[in-house]
């Protein structure tokens, strides 16, 4: 029996699995949408009820995926999506999300991102999430690629302090975020959610990866999400397109690094030694 999927709890108290499921590149080929939806259904019988979509996502065809795969069991599903900066005025973040919805097949989504920051205020999208919150189309709301400067910026403006997430690029080839921005969002609360952490494959040929893989009897795919959750308050959000990978990444929390193993990757990966950049893809 797998041990169970960890969780960590946004700022209202509510506990969220920190092993996920992404839908980038999703819903982008009709010839691959029933197989998407089946990964996605079978990740929820294994527990990884969280699933990250967003409606720039194949112009809203992940969001149809999704919708497709939690037909008939909305209950177990976390759902999370995105407005476009572009879309993320008062009026147009409250018609984005609507038209989300639609996709989705649902009457709410359960965190509401702002996708990156755009023209629009701060202010004018938090109003938008607040009233869309109060209409209980959204559970909670949150931002996506905002640094350490943007945060303390959203903190400002009124009911700025409602933020639950911030959904970033980090893997172990982008740790940057660990210099500051990951402790400032441990300190609050505000849990980080990790995109793209196996660095869009790049990090599957690593023969330092490798040589901790085979000493698990893992994946260099599990070593490198291992990696990441093992920090308190951080999700991660793999994308696949197999349910044999679908197992695999359920499997990570099976896999124990070790002292040696963290100072090896320490080595191969070196941490942040200065404030840098947010990166993103």
């Amino acid at each position: 029996m797998q041990d169970p999927i960890p969780t960590t709890a946004l700022p209202s108290g509510q506990t969220i699995p920190v092993l996920g499921q992404g839908t980038w590149h999703m819903g982008e080929k009709k010839t691959s949408a029933a197989e998407e939806a089946k990964c996605l259904r079978h990740g929820l019988d294994l527990g990884m009820t969280l699933i990250d979509t967003a409606e720039m996502y194949a112009d809203g065809g992940a969001e149809r995926i999704v919708a497709e795969a939690i037909r008939g069991r909305r209950n177990d599903a976390f759902l999370v999506s995105k407005v476009l900066p572009s879309n993320a005025s008062r009026d147009g973040t409250i018609r984005a999300c609507e038209s989300s919805l639609k996709r989705l097949g649902t009457d709410h989504i359960d965190l509401y991102l702002l996708h990156w920051r755009g023209r629009y205020p701060l202010r004018e999208t938090v109003e938008a999430f607040e009233s869309l919150k109060q209409a209980g189309k959204i559970g909670a709301w949150g931002v996506s690629n905002f640094d350490p400067d943007d945060m303390e910026e959203l903190l400002g403006v009124p009911d700025g302090g409602h933020v639950a997430a911030n959904q970033v690029l980090y893997n172990l080839a982008r740790r940057g975020i660990e210099y500051d921005l990951l402790k400032d969002s441990q300190s609050r609360g505000i849990p980080i959610m990790a995109y793209s952490p196996l660095d869009e494959g790049r990090l599957m040929r690593h023969p330092d990866l490798i040589h901790i893989a085979k000493a698990h009897q893992a994946t260099v795919a599990q070593v490198a999400l291992a990696f990441l959750i093992r920090n308190p308050g951080v999700i991660v959000i793999p994308k696949t397109g197999t349910q044999e990978r679908v197992r695999e990444n359920r499997a990570t929390v099976e896999v124990h690094l070790t002292d040696d193993d963290l100072a090896i990757l320490d080595r191969a990966f070196p941490p942040p030694g200065r404030k840098m950049p947010l990166e993103m893809i």
